[in-house]
């Protein structure tokens, strides 16, 4: 088996290939961001990245943040949100809990008050139940600041929101009327 550094390199291919660019190695994703397994590990051997079923499984399994998912028939993969390219995730409204939270870097504050939670390159705004991983996730782009998201109301005021298969929320955009500003943790 690979070093645990060596899984996170070739983990961190993966979501390169799966969400943002799979023509970095000439991979073909479906409608619903879905890789032919084969294919991506031809592919991904070709472009001088090892990787064999039994190391793609390991890494789908142990992934703290569970990225990645197999279809049914594990004849596919994909990543299960977090992509920068249209796909359609066919994911069904759902529901928010009352509260989410959303990490960012504390220097991104003033704008996000001023223009609210955009998902800029990204296809969502990711959100949390959780305010720790919430400020983990903010902490990756310097100091982290949590905010908290009046994610009910949102959904009543007809926001859509929905949940991605490794239980991450989603939604288009946070308005500023939805942020009361949460200790930063």
């Amino acid at each position: 088996m690979k070093t645990t550094t060596e899984i996170t390199r070739i983990s961190k291919f993966l979501s390169l290939v799966l969400r943002h660019q799979p023509s970095t190695i000439g991979l073909a994703l479906d409608a619903n961001g879905w890789a032919i397994i084969g294919e991506l590990l031809a592919k991904s051997n070709a472009a001088g990245i090892a990787i064999d079923l039994e190391l793609l499984q390991h890494i789908v399994a142990t992934n703290s943040k569970k990225r990645f998912a197999f279809d049914e028939s594990m004849t596919k993969i994909r990543a299960s949100q977090g992509h920068s390219i249209a796909i359609d995730l066919e994911l069904r409204p759902t529901a928010p809990p009352e509260i989410l939270y959303h990490g960012t870097a504390a220097a991104n504050v003033q704008s996000i008050m001023t223009n609210g939670i955009s998902k800029q390159s990204r296809t969502h705004v990711h959100l949390s139940t959780d305010q720790e991983i919430a400020r983990t996730v903010g902490a990756r782009h310097g100091k982290p600041f949590v905010f908290e998201v009046r994610a009910g109301e949102m959904s009543a005021a007809g926001y859509q929101f929905f949940l991605s298969e490794n239980m991450v929320w989603l939604t288009e955009y946070v308005p500023t009327e939805f942020l009361p500003i949460s200790a930063d943790l």
